[in-house]
């Protein structure tokens, strides 16, 4: 006999270890009075969310024409 920790996620129960049974075995689940604490779930943030600690509003007149600055920098005004 095994005897492994795991949890109910409100769906179906997780192990918290590898489980070393074959197909078909047979299992005995016990419920206990013990619940373990959930982690807060992070909130998701898009790549603009994420990025927007890296503004720089003062630089932004000079986003307009970046682009072009750096092609004629880099190859000339051709």
């Amino acid at each position: 006999m095994l005897a492994l920790q795991g949890y109910y996620d409100g769906k179906s129960v997780q192990t918290l270890e590898k489980i070393h049974a074959k197909k078909n075995q047979k299992l005995v689940i016990t419920v206990l009075d013990e619940y373990l604490e959930e982690e807060p779930q992070k909130k998701m943030q898009s790549a603009r969310g994420v990025l927007e600690n890296y503004a720089k509003p003062s630089m932004q007149s000079q986003e307009r024409d970046a682009w072009k600055k750096a092609v004629i920098d880099r190859y000339g005004n051709a």
